[in-house]
């Protein structure tokens, strides 16, 4: 092979080398400003307490879709598809995780596109000693399966899913890192006062006794060191004759004096509680948004109505 013959091919492979070192520059280049662009992060999520967090975090730089009919339960609620879509299209999909929102096992969502935001600490998980089967509401009926999933009721856990958030807005968006750290700590130090607030109204009456209307309570009467008992009441429906003799029975070896319920139950199930001894107060969970507020006054009141009974 002649001389001018093999400086012509090195000069072809020098030339194919440079082009592949541009294209891959501006692959690249493209990828960073994608994700440092102006442009708002669209993030869907699949309750109220992860639109919440999302929301103070990302502060303007995100837009949060909640899609949940107000009716419904978000645990139960299954989406259609064009909402199953929408899911599959955000930038971000926030799960609660502990099998909550049972429909996200069975479609198909981008893995990397979903969070789930109690993955750090599964090992904290609760199970429940019982499944009970039952039915409200216009998700019909459902099962309270083994394992709790109201995990943002303690605070403690409720801070370590907002810096899941934190941290996966952070590698959608480098350049805002350090907002999204400011904003995250503001809402850290929100919930750590809830979670004290709660602590001392407790301290000062160690463990009455106490009754749910529904095992939505786990993470919160672990966290607070609550001796409570659940039923399976709804707050807008009458008890049954049967329901009654149960909590009769429950209440010769728990003798609680306050019922904790997730919404304002009726002036018949208020009466005929207080007619045997027994009051009522409404801790909200907060799982959909609330008719009035946000999941902060909502908590605030939740810990207000705990005072009485202790």
């Amino acid at each position: 092979m002649g001389t001018m013959k093999k400086i012509n091919i090195i000069k072809k492979v020098l030339w194919r080398s440079f082009l592949a070192s541009v294209l891959i520059t501006a692959v690249s280049d493209v990828s960073q400003a994608e994700s440092d662009s102006p442009e708002k992060v669209t993030i869907y999520v699949v309750n109220y307490p992860l639109k919440y967090f999302a929301e103070r975090i990302a502060g303007g730089h995100a837009k949060v879709v909640f899609p949940v009919p107000p009716d419904c339960d978000p645990a139960y609620w299954v989406p259609d598809a064009r909402t199953i879509g929408a899911y599959q299209r955000a930038d971000l999909i926030l799960l609660n995780g502990a099998n909550y929102a049972k429909w996200v096992r069975k479609v198909s969502l981008p893995r990397s596109k979903m969070v789930d935001t109690s993955a750090k600490f599964k090992d904290r998980y609760i199970t429940a000693e019982e499944v009970v089967t039952h039915s409200h509401g216009a998700e019909g009926a459902h099962a309270h399966e083994s394992l709790a999933f109201t995990t943002w009721l303690d605070f403690d856990l409720a801070a370590r899913q907002a810096r899941a958030i934190t941290k996966a807005l952070s590698r959608k968006k480098p350049k805002l890192h350090d907002t999204f750290q400011e904003n995250y700590a503001a809402l850290e130090k929100d919930l750590m006062a809830l979670d004290g607030e709660i602590k001392v109204i407790v301290s000062k009456n160690k463990t009455p006794p106490l009754l749910a209307s529904h095992p939505v309570y786990d993470y919160l009467s672990r966290r607070y060191g609550l001796n409570m008992k659940s039923v399976h009441w709804e707050p807008d429906e009458i008890p049954s004759a049967g329901q009654w003799i149960e909590l009769q029975s429950i209440l010769k070896q728990h003798p609680a004096r306050w019922m904790m319920w997730e919404g304002e139950p009726s002036r018949e199930s208020i009466e005929k509680l207080k007619s045997i001894g027994v009051n009522s107060l409404v801790f909200n969970p907060c799982g959909s948004v609330p008719g009035n507020g946000d999941f902060l006054t909502v908590m605030h009141q939740n810990v207000d109505n705990l005072k009485p009974a202790f």
